[in-house]
């Protein structure tokens, strides 16, 4: 196990959930400035577009996860591969969620018209693949084969897990593995390859790697469980995109699934829900009463937070510094965020 002293900045008692990530607000600076010039093009309408979506913002939790990783691993987190790794780890991100948009016809993303409701599918297909090729590009200079292979297997994890909820939209009858499955492909296998990557660039030992892959693994567990919450009980001002769609536009998440597991008599208002696209007679804030009235929100919350005591286990590889202590934060930051 590598050991380092404490740098940059003092330990704290206690990090503010809203504040996790300021541990590395100047590297997330860095990799701002790295996104924009890795963007830029000889294309106008790819810089136009390429402003676009970075002006819409996001927390940059996943470029933050490598950083934090890599310093808690011994690595120097503001050097410039890994400024460009996590960059990589960003653009990657926006790509999936351009494509994602695109299949669930969204109008929204953090606050302001998606890219696709803005400029047109057609536009959008083609900046997603740009953005992934630019990725894929930047990470070339890094010459590790081990870091373009994990990269590689992330990607085509994500496409199939898009393609089999795909293949699940509409139905009444997903099961909880299909839908752990979906959800590991779609979100849990990028946070855990941050993870990962970030103690590759650090140098770290195989069993280290190998944690911070499980650390990875359970974190994005946790923040979906309470994103599949948020989807069903937040407002559309908090999540800076049109809240309760899952299930008008055909997808069955874990609330749901073990809404109907207590009241399979709900099926054809389901059905007929996903049909029209539109909560008719029986509104979303009746199924939010039935998921309180019946334990649910409290039982998914309970093992989204199950998953964050694992990701906080495994840091017992890393020496105890403020890169640990974050890591440590971050899973509770995740499950209790309001957006």
């Amino acid at each position: 196990m590598q050991t380092f002293a404490y740098v940059k900045r003092e330990v704290i008692s206690k990090t503010s959930a809203r504040k996790v990530f300021d541990v590395v607000k100047d590297e997330l600076k860095l990799v701002e400035a790295e996104f924009e010039a890795q963007a830029r093009s000889n294309i106008r309408v790819v810089n136009f577009l390429s402003d676009y979506l970075r002006a819409s913002g996001g927390k940059r939790v996943r470029p933050a996860l490598l950083i934090l990783t890599n310093y808690a691993c011994g690595g120097q987190g503001d050097a410039e591969n890994v400024i460009r790794l996590a960059t990589v780890m960003e653009m990657l991100h926006t790509a999936t969620l351009v494509h994602d948009d695109i299949i669930d016809n969204a109008d929204t993303r953090r606050g302001r018209p998606s890219i696709n409701a803005r400029f047109g599918n057609q536009t959008s297909v083609l900046m997603g693949d740009w953005l992934y090729m630019s990725a894929f590009e930047t990470s070339l200079a890094e010459r590790k084969l081990e870091i373009l292979d994990v990269l590689t297997r992330l990607t085509r994890k994500m496409t199939e897990g898009e393609l089999i909820q795909m293949t699940m939209i509409g139905r009444l009858d997903i099961t909880e593995a299909e839908y752990f499955d979906i959800l590991k492909r779609k979100t849990a296998y990028l946070f855990s390859a941050c993870c990962e990557i970030g103690a590759m660039a650090a140098g770290a030992d195989q069993a280290t790697v190998a944690a911070m892959r499980s650390y990875g693994l359970d974190l994005g567990i946790a923040f979906q469980l309470a994103d599949d919450l948020l989807d069903l009980t937040a407002d559309d001002e908090s999540l800076g995109k049109a809240a309760g769609v899952d299930l008008l536009e055909g997808k069955l998440t874990l609330p749901l699934i073990k809404l109907l597991e207590v009241e399979p008599e709900l099926r054809p208002e389901f059905e007929r829900m996903m049909l029209s696209g539109a909560y008719d007679d029986f509104s979303r804030a009746m199924i939010i009463d039935r998921l309180y009235l019946h334990g649910i929100v409290d039982s998914i919350r309970e093992r989204a937070y199950a998953h964050a005591e694992s990701a906080k286990k495994v840091l017992d590889v890393l020496s105890k510094t403020l890169y640990r202590q974050t890591l440590e934060e971050i899973p509770r930051f995740v499950i209790q965020r309001r957006s």
